[in-house]
């Protein structure tokens, strides 16, 4: 596959870091090939209209809860429950995409909030990837410092160790 390939085509094929691949982008992130803009553009489209029928799936059950006659208490605390998951999950998305979520905040802790904020995520993804791959900017950095990391310990091993002879000694006599 064109996407695992190694990016270090000077390091003898697959010596080296390899890019983490970024979800509907793969490794096409790195040289921007491969349909990357294409790429970007249909997960913005696809993202928003996915958030759009999200809200429209969301606005048909309000309103069976308005034909159910369940009570104003009910209709706004889901009201409420969608708005607050969406703008946390926006929020969490987005920070996602520019540091690894650690401790409390983790993925797998957000899980129930961004899946009942499903709205915010995809509105997240839409505009990021106006900007950028979603997580671009994040793996970039990590795969940059693992490359200069890997070219520094790769420098300081050249040569030929055989090559290198020892110091003469001093006879003390």
């Amino acid at each position: 596959m064109s996407e695992q390939r190694s990016t270090n085509q000077s390091d003898g094929g697959g010596a080296g870091p390899r890019p983490e691949p970024i979800r509907f982008f793969g490794t096409t992130w790195v040289d921007h090939d491969g349909g990357y803009g294409a790429r970007r553009a249909g997960v913005a489209v696809g993202a928003l209209a996915a958030a759009v029928a999200g809200a429209l799936t969301l606005r048909l059950a309000h309103q069976g809860l308005l034909i159910a006659e369940v009570g104003g208490f009910v209709n706004t605390l889901v009201i409420a429950m969608f708005a607050v998951c969406s703008a946390i999950a926006f929020r969490k998305t987005w920070e996602g995409f520019t540091r690894r979520l650690t401790g409390a905040a983790n993925p797998d802790s957000l899980r129930s909030v961004k899946v009942v904020g499903f709205v915010g995520v995809l509105l997240a993804y839409s505009l990021r990837a106006l900007i950028e791959a979603p997580g671009e900017k994040l793996h970039r950095e990590e795969y940059d410092k693992a490359r200069t990391q890997y070219q520094k310990r790769r420098t300081t091993r050249t040569g030929n160790p055989a090559a290198r002879r020892p110091k003469p000694r001093r006879n003390p006599h």
